[in-house]
């Protein structure tokens, strides 16, 4: 490596640490949440530098993206900070230290004691690409060789976003006054359609290259929450059935494309060598369309009250 290469891993590995400690003390919660984006962008480029786009893909989407989103709209329901609790004592605070030290030294010793590196099962994804249907090793482990796991994250991503939308206390639409300037719906209607090509470029990219289904769905994702905040379309709803075709439409496609070998004499997920690419191309469309649904439910585009916050709203409107 070069040396300017030296000098931009020696910084990542400086200012990640610190950024995370300062996010994790700062008492002050925008100041926190500004922080917490700082790191999530920084791990993206250490992601990228470390070899892995994949991951430095969805750490800028969802880890910094849409969790910060997240951050900033809950940063809008919280009231005045209250009073700070009273600081540990010194005897905390030096038990405390000791233990992280104590952690850091263990973990720096396993580390240190590992074998040589050996190339685990790279040879043995490498030589079966050919009857997977992709020739990105990436994407043929998670749509192919595991698919098992893949479909649970799926069935997983389901059940969180039901399960948010069973816990949504009654919510009432921001009114048109909250509503940002202009600016906000214009840079929309520019980001909206470049979105789309984006997501779509990685969707087919991720049988040769880094992306595919999350990547595209966390890019589709983003931009709804950006519709979304710019009040161009109304909040999704369980109660829609466009809303539950798009959730559905990712599980029921790979459950489908996971069962149908049964029916040939194959076992579950055991894909046909002539037709494996594009059961997967399917199988990655319908799943960036329901994770970018997930995405949106998550995101509170409405202003949840409770007996408490009605008043709160009452007199914000008077």
């Amino acid at each position: 490596m070069s040396g300017v290469d030296w000098a931009m891993d020696g910084v990542l590995a400086c200012v990640l640490p610190f950024l995370s400690w300062r996010a994790l003390v700062t008492e002050d919660p925008p100041k926190s949440v500004v922080l917490f984006l700082a790191f999530g962008l920084l791990s993206a480029v250490a992601w990228a530098r470390l070899g892995a786009p994949d991951v430095a893909l969805v750490e800028a989407a969802v880890g910094t993206g849409f969790t910060g989103a997240l951050l900033m709209s809950a940063l809008g329901w919280i009231g005045p900070a209250k009073q700070a609790p009273p600081p540990p004592s010194r005897f905390r605070r030096a038990l405390l230290s000791l233990t992280l030290a104590g952690l850091a030294l263990l973990l720096g010793a396993v580390v240190f004691s590992l074998p040589d590196p050996s190339r685990g099962l790279s040879d043995e994804v490498l030589s079966h690409l050919a009857p997977a249907g992709v020739s990105y090793p990436v994407t043929a482990v998670l749509l192919n060789f595991r698919g098992y796991d893949t479909l649970l994250e799926i069935a997983v991503l389901l059940l969180a976003a039901l399960g948010v939308q069973a816990q949504l206390r009654p919510a009432v639409a921001l009114d048109d006054a909250a509503t940002a300037g202009p600016l906000l719906p214009a840079l929309v209607r520019q980001l909206i359609p470049a979105m789309i090509l984006v997501a779509g470029y990685l969707l087919w990219r991720g049988s040769r290259a880094p992306g595919g289904a999350f990547q595209a769905g966390s890019i589709l994702g983003g931009g709804a929450i950006l519709l979304l905040l710019a009040r161009t379309v109304p909040p999704p709803s369980l109660s829609s059935i466009a809303v539950r075709a798009a959730l559905l439409v990712g599980p029921a496609c790979f459950l489908a494309v996971a069962v149908a070998p049964l029916f040939a004499g194959r076992h579950v997920l055991e894909y046909p060598p002539a037709w494996a690419g594009a059961l997967i191309l399917c199988v990655e469309s319908a799943l960036t369309i329901s994770i970018a649904m997930v995405l949106a439910l998550f995101f509170p585009s409405t202003r949840h009250l409770d007996r408490a916050g009605e008043q709160v709203h009452q007199e914000d409107r008077t």
